[in-house]
């Protein structure tokens, strides 16, 4: 019977419209990456694919309540890992109430700080943090985005006290560090880079394995001495937990062949977008992997919202 379900899935997948849920709000990183695959994949499927914006707890909710055939998705950062955590009252358990589809990219992130602030480098603005403990903030599109989650490893890997200052999002946080306002901000390379050519905003580090091609002489933090440091800004497709598997694999399959296509992947490539895809088991064991990492990271630095 559990043959004869995947058989049928597998064929008759797509049989209806598909829901796309994005838990963030329109023009994010995350919107454009559900709408450049979504149009794709409605072209593949013959059925339309919806991407509905339904920003924080409440849209992720949605999903993990949704009927497990593959007819409603998410398309969601790596802050769905801490979302839980942050937010006692959720109504869902990130692990548990999801199937990981795969992971579709990731944005490097470079740290950014205003062209004023007396730090040049990474070590000096680590200096500049211990000899001024909680005077230096860090800023965020909020609670559970991917600099939020960045900055609170920062401060713990450094060993510095740090202020974070959350933002309505990523243009208002850049606006507070341009404004000085706020002294550091994780930001994605496809926001900032103008920001920095044009003297606005310093970087001191990128937090990649290698430098960025469009920023050759920024350090990435092992370079900048701080090799401990590590931090992938991913994006990734979930379905609710117990979809069939053959629905999980084909869907996964498809955004492959999608993000391959060339005018995607200039697409992507233009807004700083790596893609990266994988099975639906090993996105499965990235999301517990971080899930207990960067649960640990801050229910040991008490940060709990209820």
């Amino acid at each position: 019977m559990l043959a004869a379900s995947s058989a049928v899935a597998q064929t008759d997948y797509p049989n209806q419209p598909v829901r796309m849920v994005v838990p963030f709000s329109a023009g994010s990183v995350t919107d454009l990456l559900a709408r450049s695959i979504g149009d794709k994949l409605s072209e593949r499927w013959g059925q339309q694919l919806i991407v509905e914006n339904r920003p924080g707890i409440p849209g992720t909710a949605s999903v993990a309540k949704a009927a497990p055939d593959g007819h409603t998705l998410m398309l969601t950062s790596n802050g769905h890992t801490v979302a839980a955590v942050l937010n006692k009252s959720a109504p869902f358990d990130p692990v548990r109430d999801f199937a990981g589809v795969t992971q579709v990219a990731s944005v490097p992130l470079v740290l950014i700080a205003p062209p004023d602030l007396p730090a040049r480098s990474l070590k000096e603005l680590i200096a500049l943090a211990k000899e001024k403990p909680g005077t230096l903030n860090f800023a965020s599109s909020g609670l559970a985005s991917t600099a939020y989650v960045s900055g609170e490893l920062f401060k713990q890997t450094a060993g510095i006290n740090l202020v974070h200052v959350p933002y309505k999002g990523a243009p208002e946080s850049l606006t507070g560090i341009m404004r000085a306002d706020s002294h550091m901000f994780f930001a994605g390379i496809n926001i900032a880079l103008d920001l920095i050519q044009s003297g606005k905003v310093q970087p001191l580090a990128v937090a990649t394995s290698k430098r960025i091609a469009t920023l050759p002489n920024v350090p990435t933090f092992a370079e900048a001495g701080m090799p401990e440091f590590a931090y992938d800004a991913w994006f990734g497709i979930m379905a609710p937990a117990n979809t069939p598997g053959a629905v999980l694999s084909k869907v996964s399959q498809d955004v492959a062949t999608v993000l391959q296509l060339p005018d995607v992947q200039k697409r992507l490539e233009s807004q700083g977008v790596v893609t990266v895809v994988n099975t639906p088991q090993a996105f499965d064991a990235l999301i517990r992997s971080d899930t207990e990492r960067f649960g640990k990271m801050l229910r040991d630095a008490g940060v709990v919202v209820n």
